[in-house]
């Protein structure tokens, strides 16, 4: 973790105490439109059986591709971390008023994902559940701390909205792979993401309004350091890997679908005004770096289109 001087706490609580009634707003609003869903009714109980002790898992079990493998194990894996995610979120934000009323609720929330999932892959043996163990023991063991990686609660809160909208794509293309009882979980998770995604998005745009230059700067760090969802996890690159070349989350995605909107139209970055020569000179470099991913992004959809379209024959 950052220990951070003085003068970016006093800037950082400045902005907070200015979004205050927004983050009161947003909250009121994330109650008003999430429903209750309860994880046990979603997990086909009647398909589970005893596990005895030492017994091999047999993937044959439960057909899946390899790549659908590696999202829930990535995705699952990402809502275990949560510990290290309320800390972060405790880091940025506070324990008071709205901020902590916040996080103990996206706490709770987010929980029921790792339930609801862990639940419905045991049922199903839809992944190695000893593999999948010894990979939460040392992913939670090890803990990795997103805040390491934040300087101040503008970055923060770039980040959390990039990271749930990111997560949200992760979980409903994977989704879209699987059938039934599987299918529905996912989704299920997905619509609670996206009204995580929709708190911090508004919340950033708030935050903008407050400190744009501070939050300008917040998007190229950002932008240039972002990892997609697991990053941390036990061969977290392989099974990235198979994700990308499945189209469940890949560069192309993590461009067209989280960077170019949120980023550029939602934010607008583009076109905010007021900004220090030290933020205008960043608002150009990251533009910059962005229609340099853009066009990666595209070699990566072109490849990706080919390769599937081969397969397919």
């Amino acid at each position: 973790m950052h220990r951070l001087d003085s003068q970016t706490l006093s800037e950082d609580q400045k902005l907070l105490d200015a979004t205050a009634s927004v983050a009161e707003s947003l909250f009121e609003r994330h109650l008003a439109k999430t429903k209750e869903w309860f994880p046990h009714e979603l997990v086909p109980w009647s398909r589970g059986r005893d596990f005895e002790p030492g017994q091999e898992w047999d993937p044959e079990e439960y057909a899946l591709p390899d790549a659908v493998r590696s999202a829930l194990y990535l995705n699952l894996l990402t809502e275990d971390n949560l510990p290290y995610y309320f800390h972060a979120i405790s880091w940025l934000f506070g324990e008071d008023t709205v901020w902590g009323a916040w996080n103990r609720r996206w706490t709770a929330e987010e929980h029921r994902h790792s339930i609801v999932i862990r639940d419905w892959m045991t049922v199903t043996r839809a992944v190695d559940p000893v593999v999948l163990e010894r990979a939460r023991m040392a992913q939670v063991g090890t803990g990795y701390a997103p805040e390491g990686k934040l300087s101040n609660t503008c970055e923060g809160v770039v980040y959390v909205t990039l990271q749930e909208l990111a997560t949200r794509i992760s979980h409903r293309n994977t989704g879209r792979l699987l059938d039934g009882p599987g299918q529905e979980v996912m989704a299920k998770v997905a619509t609670d993401e996206n009204f995580h995604f929709l708190f911090y998005r508004d919340l950033a745009t708030a935050m903008i309004e407050v400190d744009p230059s501070r939050m300008v700067m917040a998007f190229e760090t950002q932008v240039k350091s972002f990892q997609m969802p697991g990053a941390g996890i036990l061969e977290f690159a392989r099974h990235a890997s198979a994700t990308a070349a499945a189209g469940i989350y890949d560069f192309n995605i993590h461009y067209e679908q989280i960077l170019a909107p949120v980023i550029l139209r939602h934010w607008r970055l583009e076109s905010l005004t007021g900004l220090t020569p030290e933020a205008e000179q960043s608002r150009d470099r990251t533009i910059a770096h962005m229609k340099r991913i853009e066009r990666v992004s595209k070699r990566v959809a072109d490849r990706r289109d080919r390769q599937m379209a081969a397969s397919s024959h």
